[in-house]
């Protein structure tokens, strides 16, 4: 919550935990409130737990206006880290996670289309951990008109796939580049991998099959900033 107070969401109001006003963090969640004029409010015992969806919920929630943004300004960001594109990534855990991935690794953003999860589902909001208030984010619907704005801003558009694309280590991830990451189930459609500019492929000398494509992000973003750091620093 201190996340979306601190980057200027547009937050409606603050629901307080009455009997944990005294927390350390529910003190710092209030006093940004206070600085950002924004409503707060006491709950009585028992009530937040039955407001929120967690099993065992913070102390404080709030209601927050969407923080998406049209992907051609998220297109147009300076950010040097790539543009995360899911098509069809259905579980909210891992569209969380990628998003505090590309918090974390310097991405351009995130852009969620075709089928993939609600962003604002609160298991994505809870696994992303706050960044999903720092990385500029996109939703869409249309994969083809996606990739077709994708494109036409001058990225190099790269699928994942888990054989058959170059070795991560030795493609080049700088630049403006999109990495496209598909259902957790099927991946990528074959048809449409043969649409973009090229697939990398993450090294596995053991016996998995596949990663995780969350973790498969967070492989492909941070070899991309090692790459960068590599690249400015002569």
């Amino acid at each position: 919550m201190l996340a979306a107070l601190e980057s200027g969401a547009d937050v409606d109001a603050v629901y307080v935990d009455a009997a944990r006003r005294g927390d350390d963090d529910v003190a710092a969640v209030l006093e940004q409130a206070r600085k950002a004029r924004t409503r707060t409010f006491d709950l009585a015992p028992g009530v937040m737990q039955k407001v929120a969806d967690a099993v065992n919920p913070q102390a404080v929630c709030a209601v927050v206006g969407f923080v998406d943004r049209p992907l051609e300004v998220v297109l147009a960001g300076e950010a040097s880290g790539p543009l995360i594109v899911c098509v069809d990534v259905r579980d909210p855990g891992n569209v969380g996670a990628m998003l505090r991935v590309a918090d974390a690794s310097g991405a351009l953003g995130v852009v969620c289309c075709g089928t993939s999860v609600d962003s604002y589902n609160p298991k994505v909001v809870r696994a992303s951990a706050g960044s999903i208030f720092h990385v500029p984010l996109a939703v869409a619907e249309d994969v083809d008109a996606t990739l077709a704005a994708i494109g036409g801003a001058g990225l190099r558009t790269l699928a994942t796939v888990p054989r058959g694309g170059m070795d991560h280590v030795d493609c080049d991830l700088t630049g403006r580049v999109a990495l496209f990451f598909g259902n957790e189930a099927s991946g990528l459609d074959e048809t449409f991998v043969a649409r973009l500019d090229g697939a990398v492929t993450i090294a596995m000398p053991g016996r998995a099959e596949s990663l995780n494509v969350a973790m498969a992000a967070a492989v492909l973003c941070f070899e991309s900033a090692r790459q960068r750091k590599c690249l400015y620093s002569g």
